[in-house]
């Protein structure tokens, strides 16, 4: 902590320097740096604050004060953010910190998989909500029946991307299909990808004749703007042939804009895969959406149990994990990495 509170000092005297603001890209790492040593910082004081709140109780309770209750809550809350601060320590890949790109498709399984993949979207968000995490749709195109054909979308906060990066992979769903006039059980699969959102890079260029560029009347939600104006875009990059689209913005150009900032954070993700072999155990396999390849099962019948087949990690509240309580799955998969590399670093 001394050489953090050094770091910041340091870090504040370099940015009171006008020079420093004549060069916005300087000027805008050092504030990131800024942000993530107060970060730490403010983490350290609020588990030291916990923690002297909840000697004081059992100060007090040893001198007969009636206080059990309050030092129980104390030592719950300081548990809780314990675990929530080790689990950030288990972060330290070169885009941890960023925001993630999240992208769901449906699987094998027609209208079973595309209500898969909304409840999907929908545990996602929750689980962003519980963190305090801001979730900005970029583009979502609704099935027929139900649920959703695909769906691409943002999620803003410390560590986004190195919290959901857990999660890229399929997803498996065993349930009583309610689409199933004789409530026959069904599986389902949905994949999910996570790539980080990164900042401009020089080795990342985009050239206009590489580009074609569709426009489209946005469907879905948004009133009747959506409905009557060209305004969604579909951008795709001929040498690569990724797309990208985004209809959720009320402007042509800023959907644009939008997916283009997409786009470079696809293109950005797989220079990195090609560049780094490491790279590829951290991401995951691109595998079939279909059974045999996924990384979690959500099994609602006969039984009910989430089960995490990489970490061997599971609950039995399956209700519990699609209303957004992903932590243990995280966690489970964060620490087997570091004792991967812990285990590679020895057998080296």
């Amino acid at each position: 902590m001394d050489r953090k509170r050094a770091g910041l000092e340091s870090v504040e005297r370099e940015l009171s320097l006008p020079e420093v603001w004549a060069d916005p890209d300087r000027a805008k790492i050092l504030q990131q740096k800024r942000s993530r040593l107060t970060q730490d910082i403010d983490v350290v004081a609020a588990l030291s604050r916990l923690l002297d709140d909840a000697r004081t109780f059992h100060e007090l309770a040893r001198e007969g004060e009636d206080v059990l209750g309050d030092l129980g809550q104390a030592v719950t809350t300081l548990n809780e953010r314990v675990d929530a601060t080790e689990l950030a320590t288990l972060l330290g890949g070169e885009h941890d910190g960023a925001h993630a790109i999240v992208d769901i498709h449906p699987g094998a399984g027609g209208t079973e998989s595309q209500d898969w993949a909304e409840m999907l979207y929908r545990m996602y968000v929750r689980w962003a909500e519980r963190r305090g995490f801001k979730v900005i749709a970029l583009d979502t195109q609704a099935g027929e029946e139900a649920g959703i054909k695909s769906a691409t979308f943002r999620v803003e906060g410390p560590n986004a991307y190195g919290y959901l990066k857990a999660e890229r992979g399929v997803h498996r769903l065993v349930r009583i299909s309610p689409f199933d006039a004789q409530a026959r059980r069904h599986t389902s699969f949905a994949s999910i990808d996570v790539i980080p959102e990164v900042e401009a890079d020089d080795d990342i260029v985009i050239e206009d004749k590489d580009l074609r560029v569709d426009t489209y009347r946005s469907s879905g939600a948004g009133g009747q703007h959506v409905n009557v104006t060209d305004s969604a875009v579909r951008i795709t990059h001929l040498p690569t042939n990724i797309v990208v689209t985004c209809q959720n913005e009320r402007s042509q150009h800023r959907n644009r804009e939008v997916a283009m900032g997409v786009l470079y954070a696809k293109l950005a993700d797989r220079a990195r895969l090609e560049a780094e072999a490491s790279m590829a155990k951290e991401v995951g396999e691109k595998k079939k959406i279909e059974w045999g390849h996924q990384i979690r099962s959500y099994v609602l019948a006969p039984y009910r149990l989430v089960k995490d087949h990489r970490t061997g990690f599971e609950v039995g509240d399956a209700d519990r994990v699609l209303n957004g309580d992903l932590d243990g799955f995280i966690r489970a998969f964060l620490t087997s990495g570091r004792e991967a590399t812990l285990a590679q670093g020895l057998s080296g």
